[in-house]
């Protein structure tokens, strides 16, 4: 998954064709390291997105618009005064390196006209976004870099912008053969490491498809090539060259098992380039099977395709933290908790023998002599004999008194802790369910129903005055093979809402078996039977969203909803029902239309 030099050619090259002398018309900072520029042209305005998370750095076009922060940050204020209505006079890549320059002129207080420039750098956790007057110097950037913090470069306001040298690298695209084979001889290591540590902006998975299209085994080591192998290297690696220079970009996204794996500015013949989802004839189980690629129309395209759900959980789950530290420490007290009273409870299952020693002792008591410390006597429960510790101090009748009072304490106790550990265990499903809802939030309204469902349980304290929250979130919404409407509840309050406001009795209702997970319902509608199909869909669905997400066998109960039953008083989201159908299906819901979010 690299966001290569190769990749950023590809989005260099999307962007001079898009922005190219387009004026700025907005500039956001939606994210503490993220920046939406909105650029306007005569043939219409287009947003750029341009991220410098650690652990997701991105680069790209995009018509999604991002709520701003109602105070913009400091960065952001400083970009809109110097490029506020600047023009983009041009964008570059130097060399293959991760780094694209968007030069903009604009006029100044004087009304002077006066360049700038941006700088991104996509460098995984080094990223960052720069920027730059006329002469090199930095203004300000998104992230700043101390010298306690980097000793080979700092970036901050008034330091000259460079770029540090780490690795000592060939260009790429203008490496001749002598050079290129003396790189790759040189390092004794497997072939397609040498290529990729020896030119810059080729990823592995770039250096591994050269490698197959000129039919070299790529972990042989470079000693092992011979002249023939390095000019069938060559020929491949001077065509890659040749098409960067030329911009003939093919993005593409190669699926191993129905799952993505990699992606490529340029054609990944490794993985079957040219066979895809549309292919007439292949279904969705053939798919899921094989591999194949997928082509864009942009690398902007498929970024957003390919990254849009993942950053979305990077941030969602940072903007959770403290929800997940509130349920964890709860849960992990509450299972403390649990296991104590079991613990006790277990101790209590020695309250009926005690009971039979008191018993015993009144009827047989007669038998023991002063001072003993034991009696026989018969069981007549089960007529076996049992030997009865005694208090040589006391008395037969002393002692069955004794053993009734232990009784009576540890019957008293097992009834106390028996509605006790109820309350906990279902304490316990309620936060794991809660972690489970967590888990699948996308959006920051999903996150306002849990932190509602949390303050209303008592976890969170409502700050003073300070009214509920409206609610926005909405249940997921697919549509099945067959034309069935589905409904995915994302929390425990839509679980209940789904289940016993909008579900009718005949409509179908889904769960995973035995672990946290969503309510799943499909409407019937005016349809008399549901297709096994939609059935199957279904179960994905409710396999995909719970704990079980990613196992290829989750057992998942359905049953008609008017089965389906709340105990008074239970916590949201738990449900009971005593006769259901079930079935064990694997998790992976790919091509079940989504409707809405």
């Amino acid at each position: 998954m690299a966001f290569d030099g190769v990749t950023i050619a590809n989005v260099v090259s999307e962007l001079k064709k898009e922005l190219m002398g387009g004026r700025l018309y907005k500039i956001a900072q939606p994210e503490e390291d993220e920046l939406l520029l909105t650029i306007r042209q005569p043939k219409g305005q287009a947003r750029l997105l341009i991220s410098a998370e650690a652990s997701l750095p991105l680069l790209y076009l995009t018509q999604s618009n991002k709520p701003s922060p109602m105070t913009a940050p400091n960065f952001c204020m400083l970009l809109r005064k110097h490029l506020q209505n600047g023009r983009i006079t041009d964008i570059s890549q130097p060399g293959l390196e991760r780094i694209v320059h968007i030069k903009v002129e604009h006029l100044d207080e004087m009304g002077d006209l006066r360049h700038k420039t941006l700088v991104v750098e996509i460098m995984g956790k080094h990223s960052n976004i720069i920027f730059c007057d006329d002469n090199g110097i930095i203004l300000d950037s998104i992230k700043h870099v101390t010298a306690a913090v980097s000793s080979l470069r700092e970036v901050l306001p008034g330091r000259p912008y460079f770029v540090a040298h780490t690795q000592d690298k060939l260009d790429a695209l203008s490496a001749g053969y002598d050079s290129f084979k003396h790189a790759l001889a040189v390092r004794p290591q497997p072939v397609f490491k040498a290529i990729y540590g020896s030119f810059t902006g080729i990823s592995p998975i770039l250096a591994q498809e050269l490698c197959c299209e000129a039919e070299v085994d790529g972990e042989q080591p470079t000693s092992a090539l011979k002249e023939d192998d390095y000019k069938r290297l060559y020929t491949a690696f001077s065509g890659m060259a040749a098409a960067i220079r030329e911009e003939r970009f093919t993005p593409n996204i190669a699926y191993a098992g129905g799952r993505p794996v990699e992606f490529c500015a340029l054609p990944l013949t490794m993985y079957g380039y040219g066979r895809g989802l549309s292919e007439e004839g292949s279904s969705s189980d053939t798919l899921r099977s094989r591999d194949y690629t997928v082509s864009y129309s942009s690398m902007s395209a498929l970024l957003e395709h390919y990254y849009a759900e993942k950053n979305t959980l990077t941030r969602i789950r940072q903007k959770s933290a403290d929800l997940r530290r509130i349920v964890q420490t709860a849960l992990e007290r509450n299972v403390k908790k649990y296991d104590l009273q079991l613990r006790q409870m277990k101790d209590t299952e020695k309250r009926e023998t005690y009971r039979i020693y008191g018993e015993l002792l009144n009827t047989y008591g007669y038998d023991a002599q002063p001072g003993a410390k034991s009696l026989e006597a018969l069981n007549y429960y089960t007529n076996e004999m049992v030997t009865i510790p005694l208090d040589p101090t006391l008395s037969a009748t002393e002692n069955a008194r004794k053993y009734f009072d232990k009784y009576g304490k540890l019957k008293r106790t097992c009834e106390a802790l028996s509605s006790l550990t109820e309350e906990v265990r279902a304490e316990i499903d309620h936060l794991e369910s809660v972690s489970a809802a967590l888990d699948i939030a996308l959006r920051e309204e999903d996150l306002a129903q849990i932190k509602e469902e949390l303050t209303e349980s008592g976890y969170i304290r409502r700050k003073g005055n300070s009214k509920k929250q409206k609610i926005t979130s909405r249940p997921y919404h697919y549509i099945s093979s067959d034309g069935f409407h589905m409904y995915v509840g994302k929390n425990n309050y839509q679980n209940d809402e789904l289940t016993f406001k909008f579900a009718t009795g005949n409509d179908w209702w889904f769960h995973a078996r035995q672990m946290p997970g969503s309510h799943v319902i499909v409407k019937l509608e005016n349809a008399e039977e549901m297709p096994d199909r939609t059935f199957e869909e279904a179960a994905r669905l409710a396999a995909y969203y719970s704990r079980g997400r990613g196992h290829d066998k989750v057992e998942i109960d359905y049953i008609q909803k008017k089965h389906v039953k709340k105990p008074g008083g239970a916590k949201p989201g738990f449900v009971v029902y005593y006769t259901n159908f079930s079935m064990a299906i694997d998790s992976n819901i790919a091509g079940i239309q989504l409707v809405s979010e």
